[in-house]
């Protein structure tokens, strides 16, 4: 199964065959569905793929979602659109809910105002000259305004989207063909797997404690068995990685950089209106490291966030802390005075791309979305392209259907990896592979490295290969050297254990950082945003999905950097060493996963934390 294995005995299980089973529902997902039920139905209603499980009748397709609705998404969005465009070409911006054509892009230096960030020396006397110059500059509430940028950095032509509002929409356009079956709130445990090749999927079980032991109603997760079985559950998907583990990676290929995107869905004040479709990019605040963005949707609403790189070394990485400095920005106040959070949530981005491409394809089975390393991490674009290769696949899965050849490895390779290999995202995606390598020499060695790809079509980058995760990830006391003596960073770890603070914001307390002043709007507590624009749910009857393996590492973790990073605070110190996990604040943005500063064995890429499948999380659907 992967990294742990269920607890729950074997039982008998019920089976169900399909033709092609699905695990998530997302952008990927969304462009191979919407294709291939156009394709497998004729006009008139009639069959034009015959099922091989259910003869007579259309391709028997069948998708699981883990979240309880295919919209409760969390992320704001900007794209060039052209894959949604390509499948829908009378598509207009107002047809989806929070949707809104771009209509200017900016890109904003961020000056520190308060003085707490940990800035080099190069980028404090950089900002001394900025503000000595604000006059002749286009300097103005603590940032400076690029008055050029890149043209691959630009998303003109395209759309300010709400993912979880364009993931319901695209789910009623597939069920309106009544080609497909989508099942929301089902999560997929494993793959079935018998030999080289994958047979179906398992669904969790159901009925059973929180360690996966059987309980009173007990239910083993039925077997579903296909022909094909198609991966779309993002770069923390328990069958993605399971894939990756019992196939291996290609040579050269992983997963070593991330972030995790945290963002606010405001209402903007009634003074402070803002034009639908304006598109803020911005580096440097609240630390050097961490990039931001607010997009204006119609309505006067505004998704404003922050992304938190693996590459940010700090083990005190709090995001919703951060978040909410960032939000009181001078820059952003210009939109944000007065405004009001209507919900909040946050997810993993697979910042590989390329780079972190799986195997794309074999006998049974096909790769999808973000966790196909599909991604474009020079121009910051993820949702394009994962339609694109969903797209890409549902083609050639009916080319083979039509030619009546089986779903082979090689009749994938050609029929998918090959259409993926001649399109625009595979191009794309070889310009931005080592885009990023110069963030691990820092923030202005990246910047010069995204420019030098970007204006040289990639044959110019910066800096190594980035390294796993964990190696980047500094003790406490390292991190803080120079700034908090370590006799107090032990003092304020002895006092956090007593009272059950968070460590990371006494941290950042004494480092500088302002306490926030709750203001019952924009500014609420960690534990309040949970509870609002949708209560983080859990059901139920399910095993935990965080589990931490090795307790022995856990107790010799001086870091902690999972308990700081948790976007929901479900992961939280106890006196024992091994960190408690919450399932009712989980929002399964998967951070945990990559920000363990403990291996499990040496030499080894996974860290000591188990993101299993689970069930619940955000009830939102307008992030």
């Amino acid at each position: 199964m992967g990294e742990t294995e269920s607890a729950a005995p074997e039982a008998a299980r019920q089976e169900l065959s399909a033709d092609v089973v699905c695990v998530g529902f997302g952008p990927a997902m969304g462009g191979f569905l919407t294709t291939l039920a156009r394709g497998v139905v004729n006009p008139d209603g009639s069959t034009a793929v015959e099922s091989r499980v259910a003869p007579g009748l259309p391709l028997q397709v069948i998708c699981y979602e883990r979240a309880d609705d295919v919209g409760f998404g969390v992320s704001g969005v900007v794209t060039r659109a052209r894959a949604l465009r390509e499948s829908f070409p009378e598509l207009e911006a107002a047809q989806i809910p929070l949707a809104a054509p771009i209509a200017e892009e900016r890109v904003l230096y961020l000056l520190d105002p308060i003085g707490a960030s940990r800035r080099s020396a190069t980028l404090r006397g950089a900002d001394r000259l900025l503000r000595a110059a604000r006059f002749a500059l286009p300097v103005a509430d603590e940032a400076l305004e690029l008055p050029w940028t890149p043209e691959f950095l630009h998303k003109r032509g395209g759309m300010v989207l709400s993912l979880g509002q364009l993931n319901q929409w695209v789910a009623g356009q597939v069920l309106q063909t009544g080609a497909v079956q989508i099942w929301p709130g089902t999560p997929v445990s494993q793959a079935l797997v018998e030999g080289h090749a994958v047979t179906g999927v398992r669904l969790v079980d159901q009925g059973v404690n929180r360690d996966g032991t059987p309980a009173e109603g007990y239910l083993p997760g039925m077997d579903v068995k296909a022909a094909l079985t198609v991966v779309g559950d993002g770069p923390v998907g328990p069958v993605g990685r399971q894939l990756d583990e019992v196939f291996g990676m290609p040579e050269g290929h992983h997963v070593r950089e991330w972030a995790v995107g945290c963002k606010m869905v405001v209402d903007l004040a009634p003074d402070r209106p803002a034009k639908p479709g304006t598109v803020l990019h911005t580096f440097g605040f609240p630390e050097p490291e961490i990039f931001g963005f607010l997009y204006v949707h119609p309505g006067n609403v505004a998704s404003v966030g922050i992304f938190v790189p693996s590459w940010f070394d700090c083990p005190a990485r709090t995001s919703y802390r951060y978040l909410q400095h960032y939000v009181q920005h001078p820059a952003l106040q210009r939109y944000l005075a007065g405004a009001t959070l209507r919900s909040w949530g946050a997810k993993s981005i697979q910042e590989s791309g390329r780079r972190g491409e799986p195997r794309l394809a074999g006998d049974g089975w096909a790769r999808i979305g973000e966790g196909s390393g599909s991604t474009n991490v020079l121009t910051g674009s993820g949702v394009d392209e994962a339609w694109a290769t969903g797209v890409q696949l549902a083609q050639g899965v009916l080319e083979l259907c039509r030619s009546g050849k089986p779903f082979s490895r090689e009749n994938l390779e050609a029929a998918y990896v090959a259409r993926r290999r001649g399109s625009w995202v595979e191009a794309e995606g070889r310009v931005a592979e080592r885009a990023r390598d110069g963030f691990g020499q820092g923030v202005a060695t990246g910047l010069l490295g995204m420019a030098l790809s970007g204006l040289t079509g990639g044959k110019v980058s910066l800096g190594p290969e980035p390294v796993p995760p964990h190696e980047r990830i500094q003790g406490v006391e390292g991190w803080y050297e120079g700034r908090i003596p370590a006799a107090e960073v032990a003092a304020l770890r002895a006092e956090c254990a007593r009272s059950g603070r968070p460590l990371h914001d006494a941290l950042m307390d004494r480092a500088g950082w302002p306490p926030i002043a709750c203001d019952g709007k924009l500014l609420v507590s960690h534990q309040d945003a949970l509870l609002l624009g949708g209560k983080v749910q859990a059901p139920p009857g399910y095993a935990d999905h965080v589990v931490f393996l090795r307790p022995e590492l856990c107790k010799a973790c001086g870091a902690r950097t999972c308990v700081a990073i948790c976007s929901g605070q479900a992961i939280t110190d106890v006196p024992d060493g091994v960190p408690a996990f919450d399932r009712e604040k989980c929002v399964h943005c998967g951070a945990c996963l990559w920000n363990c500063s403990q291996p499990l064995e040496d030499g080894s890429e996974q860290g000591n934390v188990a993101f299993l499948a689970g069930a619940g999380g955000l009830h939102s659907a307008e992030n």
